[in-house]
């Protein structure tokens, strides 16, 4: 408004706003928590994937209370049945309720994925640290060590570690994850090399911080979004090895089971009417794969540092 517009006023002169008036602000900042949860939300894939791998976990671990069957209850007049109100997955050659043992079984398969992708994460994060941050010698020589790793037959190698050691879910995760953390630290390594020479390291080096201090206070969590999205493939792929040596008969033993050891027990029934003892480890395998793949596509996408739009 301008003072020509009032009786007597000047013409021209804008009135100059009140005191305390309010000036159009922009949006207000945003945490990166806030733009993360709104990233992530926008990958619906990934939400839903979220959800099932959750109700997976809650389901397996609490089938304690949630399974219609006690664990390894046998019927052996039952027999085989396939599945119906009374057993949603049919029941084994033994009478006992597969639904029931799925999701027991799913305990030691869940188990293993989530100890692997913890062990080798760690350790895949802390060669790629080191490497990355110390260069020279100890570059080259770690990432020697982690590409001798790479060439080696992983699936022989683990076929004859654990038939030494003991099939075990403890002995099978360790022996997972001694041969999971070379991926984890090769793109650890890339990031540190990318960060190094950054101004916020120079400024921690420039008041004295030691090396560990500013590869573990200042580099890592500039890190964490690669690290999280492999630590979630991570445990899609142990799931699947582990898996693999099941139904190779080198995986968990009797009395514990897993997914892949009901897909052994199972093998011989291929082309029969019992073929749906197959079917459902097989589903429960495929679908906790494909959730952690899409999880980790939208953790990606969400931790994206590039990505300024919400």
């Amino acid at each position: 408004m301008c003072s020509s517009d009032l009786p007597g006023g000047s013409p021209g002169l804008p009135i100059a706003p009140e005191l305390g008036g309010s000036v159009a602000d922009g949006p207000e900042p945003r945490s990166q928590w806030q733009l993360f949860r709104a990233r992530f939300l926008k990958h619906r894939l990934a939400v839903i994937s979220g959800i099932v791998l959750l109700v997976l976990v809650v389901a397996c671990f609490g089938a304690q209370w949630l399974a219609p069957y006690p664990k390894n209850q046998q019927d052996l007049l039952l027999g085989p049945v396939g599945p119906s109100g009374a057993h949603w997955f049919g029941t084994d050659d033994l009478g006992r309720d597969m639904f029931t043992e799925i999701l027991y079984a799913g305990q030691t398969s869940l188990r293993i994925g989530f100890t692997v992708a913890l062990l080798s994460t760690l350790l895949g994060t802390l060669v790629g640290a080191v490497a990355g941050y110390m260069g020279k010698w100890a570059d080259q020589g770690l990432m020697r060590i982690t590409d001798l790793f790479l060439v080696i037959p992983q699936l022989v190698v683990l076929a004859i570690v654990i038939e030494g050691a003991g099939s075990t879910p403890f002995a099978i995760s360790m022996c997972l994850a001694a041969i999971f953390w070379m991926g984890e630290a090769r793109v650890v390594r890339g990031q540190v090399l990318a960060l190094r020479e950054r101004e916020f390291v120079e400024a921690a080096r420039s008041i004295g911080a030691s090396p560990s201090r500013v590869v573990f206070r200042h580099i890592i969590p500039n890190c964490l979004g690669p690290i999280l999205v492999g630590a979630t493939l991570g445990v899609a792929g142990a799931i699947l090895t582990e898996s693999a040596l099941s139904f190779l008969g080198f995986g968990v033993q009797p009395p514990a089971t897993s997914w892949g050891a009901l897909l052994d027990n199972a093998s011989g029934y291929v082309g029969t009417s019992q073929a749906y003892l197959i079917y459902f480890p097989g589903l429960m395998i495929f679908l906790t794969v494909l959730a952690v793949n899409f999880l980790g596509d939208g953790l990606r996408d969400a931790l994206d540092p590039q990505s300024t739009h919400a």
